[in-house]
């Protein structure tokens, strides 16, 4: 998908009913995961640009994964994690704060590593008191 044409609503709704079909959970938290093709996505940011989006779950095995879905294994790396509360729909200047102030005064820079958010028990979809984490991929410079 692209920011342009953001299937993300779609994606969980094909994904939640079948959730129970994944054994070994590790917990019950969710994760939406990027996979952007480099880390210079974001310094020349184009909407229409696409990148792989993922719903899971993290999961003790994969031995058994189900008809249509596959897995993603995260590379091991350091990770910065930014806490959100609010609405999902109202995280951008959350994202602009990240990659446009953040990043590029601190010690690090982006890892080309999947992105993710990670949704505990916290997490209340669209209400305002929702909780989530951003997880970026980070390296020394």
């Amino acid at each position: 998908m692209s920011f342009a044409n953001n299937r993300t609503k779609e994606l969980w709704q094909n994904f939640m009913p079948r959730r129970k079909e994944i054994s070994h959970p590790a917990g019950t938290d969710l994760y939406s995961v990027e996979v952007y093709p480099n880390t210079g996505f974001f310094r020349n940011f184009d909407p229409k640009a696409e990148f792989e989006k993922w719903a899971a779950v993290e999961v003790r095995n994969y031995d058994s994964i189900p008809e249509s879905m596959d897995k993603l294994i995260i590379p091991a790396g350091d990770y910065v994690i930014f806490p959100y509360k609010g609405k999902p729909s109202e995280a951008q200047k959350t994202y602009q704060y990240i990659y446009a102030q953040w990043l590029p005064n601190s010690e690090y820079e982006l890892d080309n590593r999947p992105h993710f958010a990670r949704m505990g028990e916290k997490y209340k979809g669209e209400h305002p008191d929702s909780e989530e984490e951003f997880w970026v991929p980070v390296r020394k410079k």
